[in-house]
């Protein structure tokens, strides 16, 4: 793993649950604003995927991006993770 995935990884980890961000906020967070594409690369590496919540960042347009286990599986978590955030509230 790089250095600048860990960086990547342990900015992800702090998104809030049900709470999404953009690759290219991620990108900004870790000091490479115009990185976001290969924050995207590296997290489509990510090994620990429930871990660091990948799932949770997404296009800076309206598309929810891509995702390991497909976009469906990605919308299904986020909407889940909303779900579970409402009763917590």
């Amino acid at each position: 793993m790089t250095n600048f995935e860990k960086r990547v990884y342990k900015t992800v980890v702090k998104i809030p649950l049900g709470q999404v961000r953009t690759y290219k906020w991620v990108a900004q967070k870790i000091g490479h604003p115009k990185a976001y594409r290969a924050v995207g690369q590296a997290l489509k590496k990510n090994p620990y995927p429930l871990i660091v919540p990948c799932h949770r960042v997404v296009s800076s347009s309206s598309d929810i991006g891509g995702f390991a286990w497909g976009r469906k599986n990605k919308k299904l978590l986020l909407d889940l993770e909303r779900q579970i955030r409402k009763l917590m509230i």
